[in-house]
């Protein structure tokens, strides 16, 4: 009996020394921690459908490759919006014959901005190489103020055919944003077509502007309801007075994933994955202008969450076809041209055709002085375009550029004009 007591006693010892030893090391662990923070182990991404431009694929030797890797290393780790020097988000879409316009577009964006920007390219595959090539060729000065991600083209599968030939193919890719870049607070959209003639930054800034209800800003159709389409010939709900534009689109993405947007389909609010395939289904045999209809469809239906800006940040051939109906660019200068129509491949439009193939030929020289003389030699391209020689639109775009020309040396010339800060 005496036997059993005593190896009873031994393990309850035991027992009581290991839980100490065991208590101790927690207390360890737990005071480490506190005092030292939770480690991450960082895990390389493999997005699907994702290339990250030729450099990446160079290997963690090559430091433009690891620069881009560690952004998106932390863009995993913290959300876009909590830093305070976060850059400016831009997204595209370019399919079929859009290499050039589309590089040309982010050459103006790229010599136009001051912050940095973080380009968000969505082409199709066979357009991958082109981009990557293109980008990584640029002068170092110029490419030092962007980093890139190229994606290929994503829909949801079930209804990937339909989504994709909506009007002109992928371009209701924009649509999708919110549902692919869920990493990224806010972000400016423009469709291929696009040139930008004031910085970036000015865009951007009218997210400070959205009050409590706003998640997106765009521009007017139509200045003059007389002469717009939607109130004239849609057979479904738009936007206000004339409709909106959706080639220039500034969206707080965060707002739109979380927003219950009201509809005319359930009595009760949808989120925005949610809406977009009903909507399709019920308007489809009714729209013209594909995603961009369907945009103007769901602000009819929420007004109070779109901020409309100026057409001068949105100038299209429509604006001045039937005479001038754009009075922000009449009184303060063309801040963003939208080449739609194809008016920079033909000639219908020799000032459009001019700025654009000016911007082509300012992005290949190698030094800022070069840019800045190639600025010079638009305006005079300008007053040569025959018809419009006298014409406001002319001036409009010179009050953009009149100071880029007065810029000299290095001084500033990175945004083309001190002016352009302001």
């Amino acid at each position: 009996m005496r036997r059993y007591i005593r190896a009873l006693i031994l393990c309850t010892v035991f027992a009581v020394f290991s839980g100490l030893y065991v208590y101790s090391k927690l207390l360890y662990s737990d005071g480490s921690l506190r005092e030292n923070g939770p480690k991450r182990v960082f895990i390389p991404p493999r997005g699907h459908g994702v290339r990250r431009g030729a450099a990446d694929r160079t290997g963690p030797q090559n430091p433009h490759w690891y620069n881009r890797y560690i952004m998106r290393q932390r863009a995993q780790v913290e959300p876009v919006h909590s830093r305070p020097d976060s850059p400016m988000h831009l997204a595209v879409v370019a399919c079929g014959e859009r290499l050039e316009e589309t590089l040309t577009m982010i050459k103006s964006a790229v010599l136009f901005s001051i912050k940095h920007l973080y380009l968000h390219i969505f082409a199709e595959d066979q357009l991958h190489a082109g981009f990557m090539e293109a980008l990584e060729s640029w002068p170092a000065f110029v490419r030092s103020r962007f980093n890139y991600r190229v994606y290929s083209i994503s829909f949801p599968s079930e209804n990937a055919a339909e989504w994709k030939k909506l009007f002109k193919p992928c371009a209701s890719q924009r649509l999708f944003l919110p549902l692919i870049l869920k990493d990224v607070d806010s972000i400016v959209y423009v469709d291929s077509d696009i040139l930008f003639l004031q910085p970036v930054d000015h865009l951007w800034a009218f997210l400070s502007r959205f009050n409590s209800s706003q998640l997106a800003a765009m521009a007017p159709e139509h200045e003059e309801p007389r002469i717009a389409w939607y109130n004239r010939f849609a057979r479904h709900p738009f936007y206000g007075r004339t409709g909106v534009n959706s080639g220039v689109m500034l969206m707080n993405m965060t707002r739109m994933r979380d927003m219950f947007f009201k509809n005319d389909m359930t009595s009760v609010g949808l989120h925005w994955e949610e809406l977009l395939m009903p909507l399709l289904q019920k308007y489809k045999l009714n729209i013209t202008w594909g995603d961009q209809d369907l945009l103007n469809i769901i602000f009819h239906h929420n007004p109070e969450s779109l901020l409309e800006f100026p057409c001068q940040w949105n100038y299209r051939p429509d604006h001045c076809i039937y005479g001038s109906n754009c009075a922000s660019a009449e009184e303060n200068g063309i801040y963003i041209l939208h080449g739609n129509r194809g008016v920079y491949h033909d000639h219908k439009q020799p000032a459009f055709r001019a700025i654009y193939e000016a911007i082509q030929k300012v992005a290949k020289k190698k030094d800022q002085e070069a840019m800045l003389l190639e600025i010079e030699q638009l305006k005079n391209d300008l007053h040569k375009t025959g018809t419009i020689n006298n014409d406001w639109r002319v001036e409009a775009v010179e009050i953009t550029l009149r100071n880029s020309v007065t810029c000299k040396g290095s001084q500033g010339s990175s945004q083309l004009s001190s002016n352009l800060r302001k």
